[in-house]
């Protein structure tokens, strides 16, 4: 299938008689103001995937059943698959950029211009694929679980990275058993600091000789099942002190029960408990707390409070429905930092954990907390 990157005026990731974006639109925070420099790479993060459209149902009392009809109490709509990662480092206020194909329709054109416009996104190594429709996942969620059905044709036979990835300080690898890709390699030559994360291996073989990109990877974040079938070990912890002889920095993430991070360099450790929340929806939990840690690494912040940042991102963003909706940014971690120190009774122990907050979150006054951000659905003309 033929891929010119044009579509209603739209070529190679700008509009026609519009410059390309300068940048991210200014966040609240810049977590890295205190390191840039005048050689510094254009991006802070680049990453590349598949951009669905999600529709999101939530306020489901339990799973549809079959040969009924059930009626939701709340949806969203918003960019999915790798624009959960993109707007959750986007919100953090790293500078990132994405390389990903569109589909040639009304989904992807929303999609694209929820990203580049909306979240301040860099696409410009991004295309749309004439002909192709974009993939699309129903979500439903109910009692903190989900139940997702996907429909999508073949993606596009093209890479979606390019050939010579952007310089970024920072990239975000999704890896495949017994697949390579060879951005990672040439991203991680030029220097840029990659971290892997994995999803289930259906072929069954748990081996991580079959993962051959992980030996660029400063730092590998599987959840504890994936981390324990990897290494044969019984336990998390055990999980990821023997990860650590193929990678740099493990983090083994543990659901309600936080996390695990040992750094081989370093010789730190570090545990995190979950911060209690209700959760409405996970979807993008994982894609959160993974921008949540490459924020701290980009920082310099010390192990633990990488990983305590990392963990509030990802409770925050399970308040809200929607993978990349339910993001937080800046302004939902100050309002959680102000509100938490205000409830009577805290522990002091645990509010110390998060003391580091302290100096990075807005002066200025803030939103209320939790901000809502879902709409509806895609399609509404805006308010003149």
């Amino acid at each position: 299938m033929a891929s010119t990157g044009k579509r209603n005026g739209k070529r190679n990731g700008k509009r026609a008689g519009q410059e390309p974006a300068a940048g991210p639109c200014p966040p609240h925070v810049d977590p890295l103001a205190a390191l840039r420099g005048p050689d510094d790479p254009a991006w802070d993060v680049y990453l590349t995937g598949t951009v669905f459209l999600d529709i999101v149902f939530t306020g489901l009392d339990c799973a549809p059943v079959r040969g009924t009809e059930t009626w939701a109490r709340g949806m969203g709509s918003s960019p999915g698959g790798v624009a959960n990662m993109a707007t959750a480092l986007a919100r953090l206020g790293l500078r990132t950029s994405l390389a990903a194909a569109f589909g040639d329709d009304h989904y992807g054109e929303y999609c694209w211009d929820a990203l580049e416009q909306g979240e301040g996104i860099d696409l410009s190594p991004s295309r749309t694929v004439p002909g192709w429709h974009s993939p699309v996942t129903v979500s439903m969620a109910y009692e903190g679980e989900r139940t997702m059905v996907s429909h999508g044709h073949e993606p596009p036979p093209e890479e979606p990275a390019p050939d010579c990835p952007p310089r970024a300080r920072a990239a975000v690898a999704s890896l495949t058993p017994g697949r390579s890709a060879p951005w990672i390699a040439q991203a991680a030559r030029k220097g840029t600091r990659v971290f892997g994360d994995v999803g289930w291996d259906d072929t069954g073989a748990w081996d991580l000789a079959g993962l051959d990109d992980l030996r660029y990877c400063e730092a590998f974040l599987p959840n504890a099942e994936e981390a324990m079938r990897y290494t044969g070990t019984d336990t998390p912890r055990a999980a990821a002190h023997a990860l650590t002889e193929h990678v740099p920095v493990a983090v083994v993430t543990l659901g309600a029960e936080g996390a695990y991070a040992v750094d081989r360099r370093t010789g730190e450790s570090a545990s995190v408990p979950a911060i209690e929340v209700e959760a409405l929806d996970p979807t993008g939990a994982g894609d959160v707390f993974v921008a949540g840690f490459v924020t701290g690494t980009l920082a310099g912040w010390p192990l633990a409070d990488r990983l305590a940042f990392a963990g509030l991102t990802a409770a925050l963003s399970v308040q809200e429905f929607g993978g990349s909706l339910s993001a937080p940014g800046w302004a939902e971690i100050a309002g959680w930092w102000r509100r938490v120190q205000s409830v009577e009774g805290q522990d002091p122990s645990a509010l110390r954990r998060y003391g580091f907050l302290a100096g990075l979150v807005p002066e200025e006054a803030v939103r209320p907390w939790p901000l809502r951000r879902a709409v509806p659905t895609i399609g509404f003309r805006r308010s003149a």
